[in-house]
């Protein structure tokens, strides 16, 4: 069991990029599809983030079950893949996509990404905690409520900004980043208490 603990934060990260890359898709597509004038860019920026998606869910499922030595080799390069998405949906808020409607409705279905996989992370560490000890579990609760804390707090950040009225695409990314960067924090800590629980 052990020996997967870091495979699960990496795979915790990655499932949490590509929830997004999809939440953020989805939103694009309705907004590209009420263009005028700029949709053949629309379209060609659509195509070029679905590309960029579609390599890193090939590469979460082909690293999906493998373990830390793969992780630590291939995930530079799912950091990358995930940059060049993040700084492509940029582009598109600073050219075609400047009305504050579009970029409210991208955060929302980027945020609600974000609650899902707080939420799911927790849950796998709680199945994996299931299976320890009774007498090891203490530590891994706490690390859940922890996590489960942290997403009540970063979601009530992003709510914050939501119901603040108009804002750009800058401030609105700037939360999701703070929230990523939460979540990549809060599921490390959470499974290093797991794996000192295990030991």
């Amino acid at each position: 069991m052990l020996e997967h603990h870091k495979s699960h934060v990496y795979l915790n990260w990655a499932t949490e990029r590509m929830d997004e890359m999809n939440a953020a898709l989805v939103a694009l597509e309705k907004q590209v599809r009420k263009l005028t004038g700029t949709q053949s860019k629309g379209e060609q920026l659509m195509a070029d983030l679905k590309k960029l998606r579609d390599e890193f869910a090939a590469a979460i499922k082909k690293h999906a079950e493998a373990g830390e030595a793969i992780w630590d080799r291939v995930k530079p390069e799912l950091e990358s893949q995930w940059n060049s998405f993040d700084e492509k949906l940029r582009a598109y808020f600073h050219t075609i996509g400047k009305h504050a409607e579009q970029q409210l409705e991208t955060f929302e279905d980027v945020a609600a990404a974000q609650r899902r996989a707080w939420r799911d992370a927790a849950a796998k560490l709680a199945a994996s905690a299931d299976k320890l000890a009774a007498g090891k579990r203490p530590a891994i609760d706490a690390a859940i409520k922890q996590m489960n804390s942290d997403a009540a707090e970063m979601d009530a950040h992003l709510n914050k900004l939501k119901h603040a009225g108009q804002q750009s695409w800058s401030a609105l990314s700037g939360a999701l980043d703070q929230s990523r960067r939460a979540f990549d924090k809060a599921n490390q800590k959470a499974w290093d208490a797991f794996k000192h629980a295990a030991r």
